[in-house]
C-alpha cells in the first residue's frame, strides 16, 4: 500500500472507541481499523524504514492482566522504531510525535546522571534540549522526586539529574496536511528536529 496520509475515519474511530471500548464494538467496526489506522500506518512505516530503521507497529489489545482497567482496547495506535529511538502514535486527538529513551536499565540510567553531572557533557544537553525547544519540543520522561543521592542537590542540573528517562515529543494532533502525503513530510521534519537530544542520548547513555 502506497501512503497518502492518516484518514480522518482513523481519528473518528479512535473517538468512537473510547465511548465504547468493546469487543462488539470492535469487531463491527474491525474493517474500519485496519483500513483507515492499520495500513496507512503500516504503510508509512514503510516509508520511514530507510531512514529511521525498522518499526513496529503495535497489538491494538491492552494487557488487562494486572490493571484495575479491563476495557479491552488500546485508544491509540503506536509505532516504535527502536533503531532511531523514534515514535508515533495516532488517536482521537491525532498525531503524536516523539524521540529518545523511555525503557533504561540501571546501567543506563547511571550512565545518564553521570553524564548531565558531567561539566562538558552536561551544558551538551542542556543545548540540545534548548534546541529541541525552540523546534516546539517539550521535554519529558519518568522522573524521581528529588535529586539523586551521590550529587549536589544544589546542582546546576538538579532537574535534569531527577531524570531516569529522557524524551522529546510533540502533540501535532489533526492539522490539515495530516490526511495527505504531506505527513510524511511533516514527520520527517520533526523528527529530525528530535536529534540533537537523541544523539546525545546515543552517546552518552548508549543501549543496554
Amino acid at each position: 500500500m502506497t501512503f497518502t496520509g492518516i484518514p480522518s475515519a482513523a481519528l473518528d474511530f479512535y473517538e468512537d472507541l473510547e465511548a465504547d471500548n468493546t469487543k462488539s464494538y470492535w469487531t463491527a467496526h474491525k474493517a474500519v481499523y485496519d483500513e483507515a489506522v492499520r495500513a496507512p500506518l503500516a504503510a508509512l512505516a514503510e516509508d520511514l524504514g530507510p531512514e529511521f530503521g525498522a518499526a513496529k507497529v503495535f497489538r491494538p489489545y491492552r494487557d488487562v492482566r494486572f490493571s484495575k482497567d479491563k476495557t479491552p482496547y488500546k485508544t491509540h495506535q503506536g509505532v516504535w522504531f527502536a533503531e532511531s529511538h523514534r515514535y508515533l502514535h495516532v488517536s482521537a486527538a491525532g498525531l503524536f510525535l516523539a524521540g529518545g529513551y523511555w525503557d533504561t536499565s540501571p546501567a543506563q540510567v547511571e550512565r545518564l546522571r553521570r553524564a548531565v553531572a558531567d561539566e562538558v557533557a552536561g551544558p551538551l544537553l542542556e543545548r540540545a534540549l534548548a534546541t529541541t525547544r525552540r523546534a516546539r519540543l517539550e521535554a519529558g520522561g519518568e522522573r524521581i522526586t528529588r535529586v539523586p543521592a551521590g550529587y549536589p542537590r544544589d546542582h546546576p542540573r538538579a532537574e535534569l539529574l531527577r531524570h531516569k528517562t529522557l524524551t522529546v515529543g510533540r502533540e501535532v494532533g489533526c492539522p490539515d496536511w495530516l490526511g495527505t502525503t504531506r505527513a510524511r513530510t511533516e514527520i520527517v521534519r520533526i523528527w529530525r528536529a528530535m536529534s540533537p537530544v537523541v544523539d546525545w542520548l546515543d552517546g552518552h547513555v548508549g543501549r543496554g
